[in-house]
This record gives C-alpha cells, structure tokens and sequence, in this order.
C-alpha cells in the first residue's frame, strides 16, 4: 500500500511539472524585423582611403549573414583588405531598454572591440550606427565612428564608414555595396 501511495505521489509530480508552464521569454519587437534584410550570402566590394593624402583601397569579399532567434543578425564577413586577409565578425540586435540597435564587431586586424548603438532613420531605410575607436589619424587616441547600412533594395545594402575629426565633422573614410547572392 504504502509503495502505492509513493507511486501515487511521484505519478502527480510528473503530470504537474509536465503542464506546468516555463518562463515566458519576450518576442522579437517590430524593430528585429529590419535585421531579417542581411540574411542571406552576399558579395562584398568597398573603396576606402586611411588618410586625406592616401591613395584609395579597394576591397573585396563576401558576407554571410544569418539570423538568431529573430533577435539579433550574425554577419561574418571574409575579404581582402590591402592585401591582407580579413575576416570580422559582426552582431546587430534591438535593446527594447535602451529603445536603440545595438551591437559589435571583431576582426582579425586588431584588438578593439567595437560595441554600437543606433538608430534607424524615419523611411526605415538606413540603419546607423556609432561606436568609440581608435582614431586613425591620431596614434594613441579614441573618437567616434559611424556605419550607416542604406538598404537600396531588398538585394543591395549600401555601406558608409566614417570618424569624427578632430574639428568636430564627420568623414567618410569608407564605402561599398554589398549585393545579395541568396538568401537563406
């Protein structure tokens, strides 16, 4: 009898931890809705100058994008860049806090860890976004950067880099497009 009841009891446990329901996590927000655009392969191509007086680089690549969970875009991108190889690893999600994009960025080329925040423009069509950097111009010191992403059309992405100058205005030191091979 008694091994009855204790079968009984555990027998209740499991239907109850069965029905019982998990922690309710939040949804995606209309604002990850934007990130769905990278997904997919892309092929990379950009033109960018280190300096006023440097001559312009091009550069080369791929992109492969993919969504996690509806929350965040995961962009790895390979190329070449001066004729070294690059590749970078790239994160673009919402912050439902903080009411802005958010992010980071990791390469191969250095030790700095960009971390972004940003917005998109009123049209929903240019997502910007800004981080502190090492500043090329000045050894030694940090400013602000700015990447914007134009989606031109649902297969074009057109991509702006630039630093605050010392005087206070931004400038572009780089621009490419990024066009969709397939998508996911």
């Amino acid at each position: 009898m008694l091994r009855n009841i204790g079968f009984l009891v555990f027998s209740l446990c499991l239907s109850s931890l069965a029905t019982a329901q998990g922690p309710e996590f939040p949804g995606p927000e209309k604002e990850h809705a934007l990130l769905k655009q990278f997904a997919g392969q892309w092929t990379t191509q950009s033109e960018g100058k280190m300096g006023p007086d440097s001559p312009p680089m091009q550069c080369k690549g791929t992109m492969s994008s993919r969504m996690l969970g509806g929350f965040w875009v995961v962009n790895e991108l390979r190329g070449d860049m001066a004729g070294q190889p690059m590749t970078a690893i790239q994160t673009i999600g919402y912050d439902p806090a903080k009411k802005k994009y958010v992010g980071t960025w990791v390469d191969n080329m250095m030790n700095h860890m960009w971390k972004y925040e940003g917005s998109v423009d009123a049209a929903g069509k240019t997502l910007t976004l800004e981080a502190d950097g090492p500043n090329y111009m000045a050894a030694g010191k940090m400013t602000k950067f700015r990447d914007a992403y134009e989606f031109k059309s649902a297969d074009h992405i057109r991509a702006t880099s630039s630093m605050l100058g010392e005087d206070g205005k931004w400038v572009t030191f780089m621009t490419g497009d990024m066009r969709r091979v397939s998508k996911p």
